[in-house]
């Protein structure tokens, strides 16, 4: 029998201040980016300290094995990162030298666009050599995603019930990506196709699909919205609507309260320790609005035996 694992993709990022020029020439494919950039990014990871990313990650791996030892698929589970060590080609080389021959591969970003899992499937590919792999193309829909997402819901509704006596609005949100990437040929040809998107990238659709399952699970949610977060500094639109623009709706309708969760990531890093907790957190306040957010996934058992299952079915596919 073939020897077997699992193979999980994340973004990556740097352990220092420092490191952060190169980690964005990776982000950005060397494309030359402005000095002033650069520096907004580092000033940012100051703020946060570092981004916990990478260890949260490994994490995840851990528990994913464990899962996966508990249902009697006992194989490893390695980690690999698109833009920081360690890179997903050194991690592929690395299973090709332990003697794997074929590998459950899965994205640790449940929603399926070109820019993210796209490039994260070529990486893998680019290094496979002769070890077969089952990519897992999207997650978005998972019903134990959705619950995982729910359950640091609830606990962050419980607790602003009790202060404020009432349920609390919800914002979701997902990360950003250029309208280029979503639009098909026709459609770039004439206005930038915004939320809600009918291109052939399928991000935007999932990424509010998977709001939808996670507010179906939390039902005394009240009323909420969706936005995309972290529009970049590249040329050209980015989806949207911000959460700017949003918040600034959602002020002008009377709330006071308000959670907002992101559904695109799995765990802490920037965009959530530097986009949600400092600039929005302070973007609703000068609107008079308290934000708060639910706990990030980071360890969650529940996503645990998500990636699991999504695993075994690949495993699955794999043994035919």
């Amino acid at each position: 029998m073939a020897k077997e694992a699992v193979l999980l993709l994340a973004h990556g990022t740097p352990e220092t201040v420092e490191q952060i020029p190169e980690y964005l020439r990776n982000v950005v494919s060397g494309r030359p980016l402005p000095q002033a950039v650069i520096e907004e990014i580092q000033h940012r990871y100051a703020l946060i300290g570092r981004s916990p990313l990478t260890e949260l990650t490994m994490e995840q791996g851990r528990m994913v094995e464990a899962a996966l030892h508990r249902s009697g698929e006992a194989v490893r589970v390695y980690v690999g990162m698109r833009n920081w060590r360690p890179y997903i080609p050194d991690v592929v080389k690395q299973m090709r030298a332990d003697g794997v021959e074929a590998a459950a591969v899965i994205c640790l970003a449940p929603q399926n666009s070109r820019t993210s899992v796209g490039l994260y499937k070529r990486a893998t590919q680019a290094e496979a050599g002769q070890m077969r792999i089952d990519f897992t193309e999207g997650w978005a829909q998972h019903p134990l995603l959705a619950e995982a997402f729910a359950e640091r819901l609830r606990a962050a509704m419980t607790r602003l019930r009790a202060e404020t006596g009432a349920a609390v609005p919800v914002l979701f949100t997902a990360h950003s990506v250029p309208c280029r990437t979503i639009q098909t040929p026709a459609a770039s040809e004439g206005q930038p196709r915004h939320w809600p998107g009918e291109g052939a990238d399928p991000y935007a659709e999932e990424a509010k699909h998977t709001a939808e399952l996670v507010a179906a699970r939390v039902p005394e949610i009240p009323r909420w919205w969706f936005a995309f977060q972290s529009q970049g500094a590249s040329g050209g639109p980015w989806i949207g609507p911000t959460v700017e623009a949003t918040l600034d709706a959602i002020a002008a309708e009377g709330v006071k309260t308000l959670l907002l969760q992101p559904v695109g990531f799995l765990c802490d890093h920037v965009e959530i320790l530097y986009d949600v907790d400092i600039a929005f957190k302070e973007y609703a306040r000068k609107l008079g609005v308290r934000l708060e957010r639910p706990e990030s996934l980071n360890a969650s058992p529940t996503l645990a035996e998500a990636v699991a299952e999504l695993a075994c079915e690949g495993l699955a596919r794999l043994r035919g």
